[in-house]
C-alpha cells in the first residue's frame, strides 16, 4: 500500500461529525515578530486536547465488528493515549494503553477518565512495542499505532487539509511548520502540502537534543536517538523516525529542524498570552521554531503552523508562564 492524497480526502469524509473543525488563527503581533503572515491551525480544541483523536479514530473505523469486540491497545507517551481511550470509548469497544511511568499525570489520569485500562512502564527499560505484541497475543487486542500506519497517518493529515480550506484566497503559504515525533502528523501534513501547494517548504520541528528525523532526512536512512527522556517534550520523544513514515517524508521532501526547550517554553507563554491557547511543549514547537525564525523563508509569503497537543500537566505550564 502506498500513502496518498485520496487517502487522507477519504479519512476526512470517515472523520465527518466524529473530529471537530478547528480553527485557523492569526495574530498581528505573531504576524510582526515573524515579518511574514503567520496562520495557526489550533488542535489544542481537538477532541482529546491533540490531532491524534483524528489518527486513532480513523484507524478504529476500520476495525471489524469482531475486533472491536476484543477491544484495541496503544502504546504512548500521552496524546495517543487520550485519543485511542476517547475514541474506543465513543465507538463503544475497550481499550488498554501503556504509558510510561514519568507522562504527565494529566494524560495518565485522562486516558483512565476515558475507561481505559492502563499499564504503565519504564521507557528507560521496558520495550514497550514488545509488551504490546503481548498483550495482542494473550487477549486478541488490535494494536493502534500512534503514527508508523497509513489510516493513522491519513487521519492526521485530516487537519492540514481542513486548515488549506481555511486559508484565505489571498494567502501564498511558502514555508509549513510541523511538530514532529514518529512523523505520523508531518507524513499527513507534507502529502496533502505537496497536493494541494507543491512549492511550499515543510519543515519537521524536533527538541534539537532528540532530532532523530532531521538526522535521518539528512542521512537518507532512519538513525536513533541516544536517550529516550531529557526534554520537556514529552511526546515528541521517540527512538527513531516510523519506517513507513520516514519513506513519506523522504518522497515529500521534508526538512528537519530543532528548537531547544527554553525556545518552547517562550513559545507555550506566547500562546497563552497572545493566541489565548494553552498548548503542551510538544504541541508548541512548531511556534517556537517560526517566533525563533529556524528555516530561511521567501520574503513576503506566508507561513502555517499547527499547535498540536495541549494536554499540559499545570506544574510545566506554571514553568512557562
Amino acid at each position: 500500500m502506498t500513502f496518498t492524497f485520496d487517502d487522507i480526502t477519504e479519512a476526512s469524509s470517515k472523520l465527518q461529525g466524529k473530529a471537530i473543525i478547528t480553527p485557523l488563527i492569526e495574530s498581528s503581533l505573531l504576524n510582526e515578530i515573524a515579518g511574514a503572515r503567520v496562520f495557526v491551525k489550533a488542535e489544542t480544541l481537538q477532541k482529546s486536547g491533540s490531532f491524534k483523536f483524528r489518527g486513532a479514530t480513523n484507524r478504529m473505523l476500520y476495525l471489524s465488528p469482531e475486533e472491536r469486540q476484543r477491544g484495541v491497545v496503544a502504546f504512548s507517551s500521552g496524546n495517543h493515549a487520550l485519543a485511542v481511550s476517547l475514541a474506543a470509548l465513543e465507538l463503544d469497544t475497550h481499550a488498554v494503553v501503556l504509558m510510561p511511568n514519568d507522562a504527565p499525570r494529566v494524560k495518565i489520569e485522562g486516558a483512565r477518565g476515558n475507561g481505559a485500562e492502563v499499564v504503565l512502564y519504564d521507557r528507560s527499560k521496558v520495550d514497550r512495542e514488545a509488551i504490546c505484541a503481548q498483550l495482542c497475543s494473550d487477549r486478541g487486542l488490535t494494536l493502534i499505532p500512534p503514527y508508523d500506519d497509513y489510516h493513522v497517518m491519513a487521519g492526521a493529515g485530516t487537519s492540514a487539509l481542513e486548515a488549506f480550506r481555511q486559508l484565505p484566497p489571498d494567502s501564498e503559504v511558502d514555508a509549513i511548520f510541523v511538530n514532529c515525533s514518529g512523523g505520523g502528523l508531518t507524513a499527513g501534513w507534507a502529502t496533502v502540502a505537496n497536493h494541494l501547494l507543491p512549492t511550499a517548504s515543510v519543515f519537521a520541528v524536533e527538541p534539537e537534543a532528540f532530532d532523530d528525523t532531521c538526522r535521518s532526512l539528512r542521512k537518507g536512512n532512519r538513525v536513533a536517538n541516544a536517550e529516550f527522556s531529557g526534554s520537556i517534550c514529552d511526546a515528541l520523544l521517540v527512538r527513531s523516525p516510523g519506517e513507513l513514515t520516514f519513506e513519506v517524508l523522504k518522497e515529500r521532501g521534508v526538512v528537519g529542524v530543532g528548537v531547544s526547550d527554553a525556545q518552547i517554553l517562550n513559545a507555550m507563554q506566547f500562546a497563552f498570552r497572545t493566541l489565548k491557547l494553552v498548548v503542551e511543549p510538544s504541541g508548541a514547537a512548531a511556534l517556537a521554531a517560526v517566533l525563533n525564525k529556524k528555516a530561511v523563508t521567501a520574503k513576503g509569503s506566508d507561513i502555517l503552523l499547527i499547535v498540536s497537543g495541549g494536554n499540559v500537566d499545570p506544574m510545566v505550564f506554571a514553568q512557562c508562564l
